[in-house]
């Protein structure tokens, strides 16, 4: 048995923003995925992920009918079988490792499952982000249900706000563009839940709060707004707004060891960086006017380049 693929995701704009109503934009990311299989050997991967999903079964149950339903009986058999997730996607880097998982278990066992391919209303997409955050909860505490839908969908998803999201295209990428986002590694695991209950404790300073509104989120709203646009000029330009801002509030969530390249870039302008996801580790998302500079720059550090201006 090998069930079908799912992909990482990337969210290019909107982390911790869209806990207060940002904007926000994810894009599936390709190279890395995982699917659910039976194997017939054990080994301490396969094993761990087996009992994990176990553990996740008896959570599935606890879920609210009303909501969604599984075949819970056909998923423990799979388990008893062997059943784990065989995934490429490295866990705490912030590219949605649960997020494929809870996408696979959500299309193999849930009774009356919404499909990509019937019409995609907005509700429907609601009712989708609903199930895949109280799935996902069980892996983060409070999850936004963007990860799982990114990775179900496998398409561009345009979060206008909480209760307001829709399927999108994005500009196609030029091959030859010298403009890239990439991804930077840290060779740090991050970790979701302690970065998430920072940002929850900064948030209950007034001076903190009205920061997120003035300047995060409406950079963060500017640089969607550029990015599907396809305004470049004014995207760096917000881009570099929105580094400085998480350079000067969001230090805890960037590894200790890239404040001082966060700063580089922000002074030379070769390259403006960005949280990818919670942060304190993982990935860190860098955005360039020109890829060759900005690997020059970097040049002991290893980048993916994920989408070309």
């Amino acid at each position: 048995m090998k069930g079908p693929l799912f992909y990482s995701k990337i969210l290019l704009f909107g982390e911790y923003g869209i806990i207060k109503d940002s904007k926000g934009l994810s894009i599936p990311y390709n190279f890395y995925n995982g699917a659910l299989k039976v194997s017939d050997t054990d080994t301490e991967v396969t094993k761990k992920s087996n009992n994990n999903l176990k553990r996740f079964a008896d959570y599935l149950e606890t879920i609210d009918s009303q909501l969604v339903r599984f075949d819970v009986e056909a998923l423990r058999s799979d388990l008893a079988e062997g059943m784990y997730f065989d995934s490429s996607i490295p866990q705490g880097y912030g590219v949605g490792s649960s997020g494929a998982l809870v996408a696979a278990i959500y299309d193999k066992y849930a009774f009356n499952k919404i499909t990509v391919l019937e019409n995609l209303t907005r509700e429907k997409l609601l009712k989708l982000k609903a199930i895949f955050s109280e799935m996902e909860s069980f892996f983060h505490g409070k999850s936004s249900g963007l990860d799982p839908l990114n990775s179900y969908l496998s398409i561009p998803i345009l979060i206008n706000s909480k209760d307001n999201i829709e399927a999108t295209g994005i500009p196609s990428q030029k091959v030859d563009g010298k403009g890239a986002v990439f991804l930077l590694d840290s060779g740090v695991v991050g970790e979701t839940a302690p970065m998430v209950r920072i940002f929850m404790e900064n948030m209950k300073q007034e001076g903190f709060r009205s920061m997120l509104k003035d300047q995060f989120i409406k950079h963060t709203d500017a640089c969607v707004d550029d990015f599907l646009k396809g305004d470049v000029k004014s995207l760096f330009k917000n881009t570099k707004q929105l580094s400085k801002v998480v350079l000067n509030h969001f230090k805890p969530m960037i590894p200790k060891q890239f404040h001082d390249l966060w700063k580089k870039g922000l002074e030379t302008n070769d390259y403006y960086l960005k949280l990818c996801g919670s942060g304190g580790g993982g990935y860190i998302l860098g955005f360039t006017e020109n890829i060759e500079k900005a690997k020059e720059s970097l040049k002991d550090y290893k980048l993916e380049v994920v989408y070309n201006f």
